[in-house]
């Protein structure tokens, strides 16, 4: 931050401004009305509106609406798909000045490390990188994840300048039953930040859920839900990521009175969706075209998310905040024509410009090479619990099936659409293969595969024929995790995903380029879900109802329980 002296001398027109942005009008958040005058900048802090203002350096926005930059308040870097420094690369330019992220991805890998890498890395990173602290590592006892964060491991990373809080606290049972693990985490932050992560719960389990201290939910998936969740005190977070698409359902929520605790997320969303649709500017502009207003949507993105996090230094294009101002064309279109991120415009040349930290989590699939013998479905009933894809979502439905059991098999069976899904133990510390049925690919033939595999990353692989699933799953250790789809015995498209087996070390662009081919392998298939690869990586997931698989064996979310 610039000395105290100047930033005042600066606001005050007694010496030119650093930076000034001329000929473009400032968006008030708290009146909705369009302000005119320069913006003058001084270091990464704005110092003055709504007047005219030298300095050193004059920037050009005729004709433009200037609105505080974006705040993306949960989200999994990891998930999409490529390291920090590239994530900036990506988001940055289309408004996204502030990401609070929960590294849990890689820490269910590699555990303290990864969070490490984290936190290092946001001290390089242009955009403004928050590192929540990850609170299930893993998720829940009934699975098999590569490391564990303690309560004592947890308060060893606290203190560093990204942090804000507690990132968010899935294991909810454990939380309204006091589980003593979950209360010493608890504890640790006890008056401060704390995200949740309580998919439909409510009444009195809600309530005693929040009396924890707990004050973030981006789980809600329907309307009524959130309003529940609203008037109990949470802040809740709009969430549109690349699978959980909940911005249909709560945007009649959003308005000019909900719009101060109310906030935009994406939580997993991968490059190529980013390239088709956008990140948060996509979300700006579709609660708008549903009839939101602009003054709602943009509060919700920036000052709201500023504020329900305690980040007092931004979310208005105000003097003493800090110099985060995207250039737009219009509200409605949310097209970003320059962004700065604490005063830096966001060029490619500034990218290069970073300092990388290397990365870490290399080498860490340790999956034992399986046969197609592995994947038989061994049973002695016909009644067969089947994972249900909701598209677009990443509930599932638990239903049953009457699946006959031949030559000691239950066989997939693409004419009912229901084909085998696997987890394969990737850490190296058990060798655990599970095996199920999923209903909702429309898979015909061969087999997908990946390491993104929510939380504990271990291997997923669904498909119709035994020796593909085989290569498929052989193939990932060979490439260090990431995608793989196969058919007839060999690889159609793959992605390496070298970082902890869930991230590139490739240009986000590149990335894109290969998930494209990968979603017309995966359609050659008889693929009909939009986002078949992360759509999978949730079907592992024990922390959203209703039925979900792990290493460990098939488990029904509702009991939280594996079901024998």
């Amino acid at each position: 931050m610039a000395d105290l002296e100047q930033r005042i001398a600066q606001g005050r027109g007694d010496e030119p401004a650093d930076k000034v942005l001329r000929g473009g009008r400032v968006f008030d958040l708290i009146t909705g009305e369009f302000l005119d005058g320069d913006v003058a900048i001084c270091g990464d802090t704005i110092v003055g509106i709504m007047d005219r203002y030298e300095g050193r350096e004059v920037i050009d926005v005729s004709g433009l609406i200037l609105v505080p930059g974006f705040v993306d308040t949960h989200l999994h870097i990891e998930s999409s798909l490529v390291t920090p420094f590239e994530f900036d690369r990506c988001v940055g330019p289309r408004g996204v000045t502030t990401a609070i992220c929960d590294p849990h991805e890689i820490a269910n890998v590699i555990g303290e490390a990864g969070v490490r890498y984290f936190q290092e890395a946001s001290r390089h990173t242009l955009i403004d990188i928050k590192v929540q602290l990850s609170s299930c590592v893993p998720s829940t006892h009934m699975e098999t994840a590569g490391a564990e964060l303690t309560a004592a491991e947890i308060a060893g990373l606290m203190g560093h300048p990204s942090g804000l809080g507690l990132a968010e606290f899935m294991n909810f049972p454990g939380v309204i039953h006091r589980d003593p693990g979950c209360m010493d985490k608890l504890r640790l932050f006890e008056g401060g930040h704390v995200d949740g992560h309580c998919p439909l719960l409510s009444g009195t389990d809600l309530n005693a859920y929040v009396a924890a201290g707990i004050r973030t939910e981006h789980e809600a998936t329907g309307a009524d839900e959130a309003l529940e969740k609203l008037r109990k005190g949470m802040r809740v977070l709009i969430r549109e990521g690349s699978v959980s698409k909940d911005l249909h359902a709560l945007q009649p929520l959003l308005n000019e009175r909900t719009a101060p605790y109310m906030c935009l997320c994406t939580d997993d969303r991968n490059p190529l969706d980013i390239g088709e649709h956008g990140h948060l500017d996509y979300m700006i502009r579709e609660l708008i075209r549903l009839g939101s207003s602009p003054l709602a949507v943009y509060r919700a993105a920036s000052l709201s998310a500023a504020e329900a996090f305690g980040l007092k230094d931004r979310g208005m294009i105000a003097p003493g905040k800090r110099a985060d101002i995207v250039a737009i064309g219009s509200l409605e279109a949310c097209d970003a024509r320059m962004v700065l991120a604490g005063g830096v415009v966001l060029l490619e040349a500034a990218f290069a410009a970073r300092e990388t930290v290397a990365p870490v989590g290399r080498a860490s699939v340790k999956a034992p090479r399986v046969s197609p013998e592995n994947f038989r479905a061994r049973a002695n009933r016909v009644e067969t619990d089947v994972i249900g894809i909701r598209e677009g979502q990443i509930l599932t439905d638990h239903l049953h099936e009457d699946i006959p059991i031949v030559d000691g098999d239950k066989a997939p069976d693409v004419t009912r659409d229901l084909v085998r899904i696997a987890v394969v133990e990737r850490h190296g510390r058990n060798g655990n293969i599970a095996t199920g049925f999923v209903k909702g690919f429309d898979l015909q033939a061969g087999a997908i595969a990946s390491t993104v595999c929510h939380d504990h990353h271990n291997i997923a692989c669904v498909g119709v024929d035994y020796a593909d699933m085989a290569v498929a799953a052989n193939r990932l250790s060979e490439i260090e995790g990431g995608f793989v789809v196969a058919r007839d015995e060999r690889v159609l498209a793959e992605l390496a995903l070298p970082v902890a087996g869930l991230m590139s070390l490739e240009p986000f662009e590149e990335v894109r380029a290969r998930l494209v081919d990968l979603r017309a392998a995966a359609k050659s298939l008889g693929v009909t879900l939009e986002e078949p690869f992360l759509q999978l990586a949730f079907l592992a997931l024990p922390v959203i109802p209703a039925l979900k698989i792990t290493d460990r064996g098939m488990v029904d979310v509702n009991r939280f329980e594996i079901i024998g």
